[in-house]
């Protein structure tokens, strides 16, 4: 299982069992990747509005990795499993991870188990990097339907974040996959 710390914005949202999965059409049950030895685990989301479109941005707690989902709706808060997955291989994609990095997180890939225990560290990520997007939509005056999920992704993880504790930048496409491929 991954991990999901969520805020309180976007947890209210969300249909979840009482163990934290989310109520989707097809709700796997938790495979045998454990937790705490999976790289992949430690995420936070945020629920954030881009043009009065609810968007969830992902961000991985160690490499800052970015997932960014735009435009869901109400129905599609059950399927964010899937989302997830689906936007994390194709961001790892567009952020020029090999065949060697794909393979590896497709093995580490686990459905979501989600909380509200959160970091104010990576949430300062998560909020720097919402308000990126939200410039770029202004300053570029597009909209937010004509965004290619992937590629904002790869855009964000491209940009040099700080974290508490490390004394240098980090670029969060490098971080990821170095962590899926050391």
């Amino acid at each position: 299982m991954i991990h999901l710390h969520c805020t309180k914005k976007l947890l209210a949202k969300l249909p979840l069992y009482e163990d934290g999965r989310l109520r989707g059409r097809d709700s796997r049950p938790l495979v045998a990747v454990d937790s705490r030895t999976n790289p992949l685990s430690g995420w936070h989301a945020n629920l954030i509005t881009l043009q009065r479109r609810n968007c969830v941005l992902f961000v991985h707690d160690t490499t800052r990795f970015p997932v960014f989902v735009p435009a869901l709706k109400k129905a599609d808060f059950a399927e964010l499993d899937w989302y997830f997955q689906d936007g994390f291989m194709n961001t790892l994609l567009k952020a020029g991870a090999d065949d060697e990095h794909m393979k590896a997180a497709e093995k580490l890939l686990a459905p979501l188990v989600c909380d509200s225990d959160t970091n104010r560290s990576v949430l300062g990520t998560l909020n720097n990097m919402g308000q990126d997007v939200g410039h770029m939509l202004g300053y570029d005056q597009c909209s937010v339907m004509d965004l290619s999920p992937y590629r904002t992704g790869a855009w964000l993880a491209e940009r040099p974040c700080m974290m508490k504790g490390v004394g240098d930048y980090l670029l969060p496409a490098r971080a990821m996959l170095e962590l899926l491929v050391p």
